[in-house]
């Protein structure tokens, strides 16, 4: 499994030890798109069709892949999936409200 999460900033990452510990089988990609804090070695910018095509699973394996968060980011990111090869069929998506500025 592997799970990109994206947040404006560290402090906004809800379940940080949770994410931090290392599993077996799950990888956690974290990208800040607002602050990072010193020394971060993460990604640094929205999650858009690049990030997604370099930590996305290789259309070839099929991936299953589930996309969380207000409705322009969800559909940002089903559309970059999409265009980087996961079959759309293979994409789910949950949408909720605006959080706001």
């Amino acid at each position: 499994m592997r799970l990109l999460y994206s947040a404006r900033s560290w402090a906004e990452v809800i379940y940080r030890p949770e994410l931090s510990e290392p599993r077996p089988g799950v990888e956690v990609v974290c990208t800040l798109t607002r602050r990072q804090p010193p020394g971060w070695t993460g990604y640094a910018r929205r999650a858009d069709q690049a990030l997604i095509a370099e930590v996305a699973w290789p259309p070839a394996q099929p991936p299953l892949a589930s996309v969380c968060g207000p409705a322009n980011f969800v559909e940002a990111v089903a559309t970059a999936l999409v265009a980087v090869g996961c079959p759309p069929q293979r994409v789910r998506t949950e949408r909720f409200g605006a959080t706001g500025d």
